[in-house]
């Protein structure tokens, strides 16, 4: 009898495994909670609507609960012996689930660790700027790694880092806090400084210095002080498409015409110009 090749080889007869996919075939593993329907087992551990323990009952009659109540049947702790279910509304469960990992989400804190290297032998204007920069960091809320480079003959003076590091944690005292004591890594030596505020807080005070100048100072008056007319009788008010009162003069809103000098009646220091007529009358009354 002639054997097969592949056996004849001493290898398998079974196909070849493919690196990095299984051998056995599964479905997907779902993390949602089984309702109504979907409950499988005989009898649960039922939970009323408001908390109260129901206790064992079969599936069929937890489910027409469930109906009667217009609510689901929600299996909440499916590695209990039996299952523990609960009557509630699915869709408001998850609907809560939902803003509670939300809010969590947006109150959570990722904490950032900032590095800072110096040299035991540094300059003193050179430490005024890493302090600065530690001096920042720590105001954000951040926490701050501190290393000292040791070269050459300069790890058998492990104390020089020691002070350098002190003196640091010294001068931000207000601001930050030792978290972890300055120890020996190699020809490393390392410290870490922690914030006394926390992000959030920080991230509030920052966004409050960053606040123009004109949104933080109040109004010397408040609008309805400006806008209300005064109280005195008599004065005529009118009230301005802004909403702010003035006053109304009680002037002529254009002035008079002057007579030009063509149509002026002519103007005598004495006696007034006379027709004829009154000259002649005039003479005859003299006369007699």
């Amino acid at each position: 009898m002639i054997e097969p090749p592949c056996v004849a080889r001493g290898l398998s007869s079974f196909p070849p495994r493919v690196r990095g996919r299984p051998t056995e075939r599964g479905g997907h593993i779902s993390t949602e909670l089984r309702i109504n329907d979907r409950i499988r087992v005989p009898e649960v551990r039922l939970v009323g609507p408001n908390g109260e323990t129901v206790g064992i009952v079969p599936t069929n009659e937890a489910l027409k609960l469930a109906q009667e109540a217009d609510l689901d049947l929600v299996e909440v702790a499916p590695m209990a012996r039996p299952p523990v279910c609960k009557l509630m509304d699915y869709g408001k469960f998850k609907y809560e689930n939902a803003q509670k990992a939300r809010e969590a989400r947006r109150n959570q804190t990722n904490v950032i660790i900032k590095e800072m290297k110096l040299r035991p032998k540094i300059d003193a204007h050179d430490y005024e700027t890493k302090k600065g920069h530690v001096v920042r960091f720590l105001r954000a809320g951040d926490k701050v790694k501190i290393t000292i480079m040791f070269r050459g003959r300069e790890q058998h003076r492990p104390e020089l880092g020691f002070r350098l590091l002190q003196r640091l944690a010294e001068d931000v005292t207000e601001l930050g806090f030792v978290e972890s004591a300055p120890k020996q890594d190699g020809r490393n030596m390392i410290m870490v400084l922690g914030p006394h505020r926390k992000k959030a807080e920080a991230k509030v005070e920052l966004a409050a210095r960053s606040r123009p100048a004109w949104q933080s100072v109040p109004p010397t008056r408040p609008r309805s002080a400006r806008s209300a007319p005064p109280t005195t009788p008599g004065t005529p008010w009118r009230r301005r498409r802004s909403g702010v009162a003035r006053r109304t003069s009680t002037r002529r809103s254009k002035p008079e015409a002057r007579p030009t000098q063509a149509t002026a009646a002519p103007t005598h220091v004495g006696r007034p110009a006379l027709s004829g007529s009154t000259r002649a009358a005039d003479h005859q009354q003299k006369e007699r």
